[in-house]
């Protein structure tokens, strides 16, 4: 919205350009976001308290649990507040990746709004039942993925050498725009993978395939994404630090490949206009670190499902957007042990009960963040440490920018 504000001022005044550059409305994004995030957050706490909308505890035994008896949620809706604020005023919203964005959030924010709504307002501790969230994820997931494999407005350009037959040399190079199914993957030349490499068809049923091929693999991510996400919020300033840290890399990430410049310098993937991402992930970031001033231990809010959903929403969509999405395994290894700490501590229990007739358990518990609870670490260690794990995956997405 200022960008356009800017664009009609017919008069020229100091600061007018600075509009034009990513880098500086991403930061004026971040810096929006967590204003008003601080600023909203306060009001939001106090309007939550006032209606009683507070976290209902079962005791598990876990160190001062029950002390957070009480405690505001649905605080997500903060962090979608003032992550919109700052998009709808910085971000180019002609931009097809950022109205996808925007799309994610408010589709993410509902689907984990009407689970909390349950578990808050209709005494229901389940909230909404497993099916229908991953329906809704799904459904999203079919809609980036149609989005991407069919959009013209959604390319990669590519580089070709054109070389003379006759002295085998390189006498000019090509440069367009195309649709393709290739990502970013590590420890390869270039960088680059298509999945039309795993087709086991060729011809134009292989062509057919491969966009099958990437199709189901966006709607993987986003919904592991998204349900990572929601799985790790179960700490203060857990999920919301995590994910503050991956937006970070995301960041850098969508603002190199989105400029032809340092995508080249780089030798990765160009796509043209998804540098726009790099401007609403800093919202996104922006508006976690406000929401971290309240989330901390020992929290005044909790985000709940609308925050969690939403923000594992966001990473995965932002990911297949600027073709990291292979790299995610690492950038959100924090997302991936602890959903995978869930996933064997069922499948190891229901195995040993039908073995045995009396179910067994890998972890002290699951999460496995409330595993390290049980062995006696305190709250805020835990939190700490597993923000350090994240730091250093987060590096080592980045150095992998120049491994080959």
């Amino acid at each position: 919205m200022l960008n356009y504000l800017f664009e009609l001022l017919k008069s020229d005044f100091p600061g007018k350009g600075l509009m034009n550059y990513l880098s500086f409305r991403a930061m004026l994004a971040c810096g929006i976001a967590i204003l008003v995030a601080i600023i909203f957050g306060k009001k939001m706490i106090a309007y939550l308290q006032r209606k009683q909308i507070g976290e209902t505890i079962r005791d598990l035994g876990l160190e001062g649990q029950l002390s957070k008896k009480g405690t505001p949620t649905m605080g997500g809706i903060i962090i979608i507040i003032s992550l919109l604020s700052a998009v709808l005023l910085v971000c180019d919203l002609r931009n097809i990746y950022v109205q996808l964005l925007i799309l994610t959030t408010l589709w993410c924010g509902a689907l984990g709004f009407a689970d909390d709504y349950i578990k808050v307002f209709k005494k229901n501790k389940a909230g909404l039942s497993e099916g229908k969230k991953i329906a809704g994820q799904f459904a999203l997931g079919l809609i980036i993925a149609a989005t991407v494999c069919f959009s013209p407005k959604i390319v990669v350009r590519v580089e070709s050498q054109v070389i003379d037959e006759e002295s085998k040399e390189v006498v000019q190079i090509k440069e367009n725009v195309v649709k393709t199914t290739t990502t970013t993957i590590p420890f390869v030349k270039d960088h680059e993978f298509d999945y039309k490499s795993i087709s086991p068809f060729k011809g134009t049923f292989g062509w057919y395939c491969k966009w099958a091929i990437y199709a189901l693999m966006i709607i993987f991510v986003i919904m592991a994404c998204s349900n990572g996400a929601n799985l790790t919020d179960g700490l203060d300033g857990l999920s919301a630090g995590t994910s503050a840290i991956v937006g970070v890399v995301l960041g850098i990430l969508a603002w190199l490949g989105g400029n032809a410049i340092n995508a080249n310098y780089l030798n990765i993937m160009y796509i043209p206009g998804s540098g726009e991402v790099a401007v609403f992930i800093a919202a996104f970031v922006g508006a976690l670190g406000g929401f971290l001033w309240y989330n901390t231990y020992p929290a005044q809010v909790f985000m709940g499902d609308t925050g969690s959903l939403t923000i594992g929403g966001i990473i995965g969509v932002s990911a297949v957007l600027i073709r990291k999405e292979l790299l995610l395994p690492i950038l959100c290894g924090v997302f991936l042990v602890e959903s995978l700490s869930v996933i064997l501590q069922r499948g190891y229990f229901k195995f040993t009960k039908r073995r045995t007739g009396q179910g067994k358990r890998l972890f002290l518990m699951a999460p496995i963040h409330h595993h390290f609870q049980k062995q006696g670490m305190p709250e805020a260690r835990v939190v700490s440490r597993f923000w350090l794990v994240g730091i250093l995956l987060a590096v080592s997405t980045l150095a992998l920018l120049k491994i080959r």
